[in-house]
């Protein structure tokens, strides 16, 4: 097959990160898109997800300069704790704009071609908030609600083509967007988890690499790392 590039959102730090270190040692050639520098991976490109015009033209360079895109993963995203009374309509907007939007910018630029050549993986990271709520987060749970109901959209559009398009929902992991004052990072909280304590960012990317690579019988699947938060 040769050169196997892999396009990673978010590829700066936390799941995205480790999804990035996690390829790499599987012999994939990653690019990070980012706003901040992705020091891990291969190459990295300076983007705004959101925005499609940037996204469009960091794809077109990576496939001049790297060639085929064949799997890419989208990890880029923010949270916050507010309740839904205080959430001001631009932080809703810009939830939809960097989750919903910014894997819907990657997928319009690498499926075509994914498509083309009868081959390729999409993997969105999600999350349990989308299928169990999340108090204080509507917004977030909102948007990952909305991707999973994308990615399942899209996979039954493109598994005929040979693309397959799934998705991991992980629970609270243990990644700088949780600070130390965090309610999930209470003993209390984690008392009510089955497995006592936050995903770490290593599984889930060793559950995006898996779809990304060994699930060739995977469309719109959603894999749920999540310490048992949601069983």
């Amino acid at each position: 097959m040769g050169e196997r590039v892999a396009l990673v959102t978010g590829a700066a730090s936390g799941i995205g990160a480790a999804i990035v270190r996690e390829l790499s040692g599987r012999g994939w050639t990653t690019v990070g898109l980012d706003l901040a520098p992705a020091d891990g991976a291969d190459h990295c490109v300076g983007v705004d997800v959101s925005d499609p015009a940037q996204v469009g033209a960091a794809i077109g360079r990576i496939r001049r300069e790297l060639g085929p895109i064949e799997a890419a993963l989208c990890a880029a995203g923010h949270y916050a704790i507010v309740p839904v009374s205080d959430i001001a309509w631009e932080e809703w907007r810009r939830m939809l704009r960097v989750h919903l939007g910014g894997i819907v910018n990657v997928c319009k630029n690498v499926t075509p071609e994914m498509a083309e050549r009868g081959r390729g993986a999409v993997v969105a990271v999600a999350a349990e908030t989308a299928i169990g709520g999340g108090e204080a987060a509507a917004h977030y749970a909102a948007a990952k609600g909305a991707v999973i109901g994308f990615v399942r959209s899209l996979a039954a559009e493109l598994a005929p083509a040979g693309v397959r398009v799934n998705a991991v929902a992980p629970g609270p992991t243990d990644t700088p967007l949780l600070p130390p004052d965090s309610p999930w990072r209470r003993p209390s909280y984690l008392q009510t988890l089955p497995a006592g304590r936050l995903t770490a960012p290593a599984e889930v990317a060793l559950a995006a690499a898996y779809l990304a690579e060994d699930a060739t019988f995977c469309a719109g699947e959603i894999l749920s790392p999540n310490s048992g938060t949601v069983i």
